[in-house]
């Protein structure tokens, strides 16, 4: 997820009990590399965990290239995008609109996985669209040329992120392959992702927007997944200090000015959580320095108590 899943929200997930935090999108052509943007992406050897960085394109070459560069800056996977809907990225022929052009995707995988010693990994989703739902014809070219697993997110490109995931198709392609599957979409509770790993006899499930203001939905599904019982909510007290110490982590990986930006939408995550303070929200969004910004959740906190 593309300014959601940076280097503080990845290792705030897998201290929460994510096993694994993907990288965000890092496009393959080299012509903006030299963006402040790209760069913060490129950089992965201070990470802690598995380092899985994700690249996107569609020119074989570049994506080898890009996967190169990315394990010699330290990541330790190579994860392929063929899933984002984005209108931006499909016109480019890259993200899901690779699920159109079943030769390229063979060209793709062939060449990023002949050019790297690490374990290449692919997301993708279900089709294009309802007519023409290839995710098993995509996972048969992804097993036999190399990937090592594969991430499916239960929707059409068509479908957006609109209406429900369907898992009868990441079911279908557990079945049809021998690699790992895991099954991604709408899992936002514990119980959720022991129904889906069930239902689809997948090897893992991937947690995306649901973790987005509740990155502790990680402990909560390994908790249920061991136990069979649900684990207590953490404690406003808690909540205060994940809040707190995530966006100094923003400020500091950012700096003063962007750094507050994108503490803005974290926090309001988190805000929607507590299922209140709509007027907060707006204050805080109103704030322009790092002080500012953690003075006000102090006092939002304390106020709560």
């Amino acid at each position: 997820m593309a300014g959601i899943t940076d280097q503080p929200f990845r290792q705030l997930c897998c201290q929460m009990g994510a096993g694994l935090a993907v990288s965000e999108m890092v496009s393959s052509n080299p012509k903006v590399w030299n963006t402040d943007k790209s760069k913060r992406r490129l950089v992965h050897s201070d990470q802690a965990g598995i380092r899985s960085v994700q690249i996107a394109g569609s020119d074989p070459q570049e994506l080898a290239f890009a996967a190169q560069i990315n394990v010699e800056n330290g990541a330790q996977i190579i994860d392929i995008n063929m899933g984002c809907p984005a209108k931006k990225v499909n016109k480019k022929l890259a993200g899901s609109a690779l699920l159109k052009e079943p030769a390229l995707v063979e060209q793709i995988v062939q060449s990023v996985v002949s050019k790297v010693a690490v374990p290449v990994t692919l997301k993708i989703r279900t089709g294009w669209c309802e007519n023409s739902r290839n995710g098993i014809e995509i996972a048969k070219i992804a097993e036999a040329n190399g990937i090592q697993s594969l991430v499916v997110h239960g929707r059409t490109r068509s479908d957006f992120y609109k209406g429900e995931a369907e898992y009868e198709t990441i079911r279908a392609i557990k079945k049809a392959v021998s690699i790992p599957v895991v099954a991604n979409g709408d899992i936002t509770s514990a119980e959720k992702a022991a129904q889906v790993l069930q239902y689809t006899g997948a090897d893992a499930i991937m947690v995306g927007r649901g973790a987005q203001g509740r990155p502790w939905i990680f402990r909560e599904i390994n908790y249920f997944l061991e136990t069979g019982q649900l684990l207590a909510s953490p404690s406003l007290e808690e909540i205060r200090s994940i809040v707190i110490e995530h966006v100094k982590e923003l400020h500091k990986f950012y700096g003063d000015f962007m750094g507050v930006r994108f503490a803005r939408k974290h926090v309001s995550w988190y805000l929607q959580t507590l299922a209140q303070e709509k007027q907060f929200r707006s204050i805080f969004n109103a704030l322009e320095s790092e002080q500012d910004q953690l003075e006000a959740l102090t006092r939002f906190f304390d106020n709560l108590n």
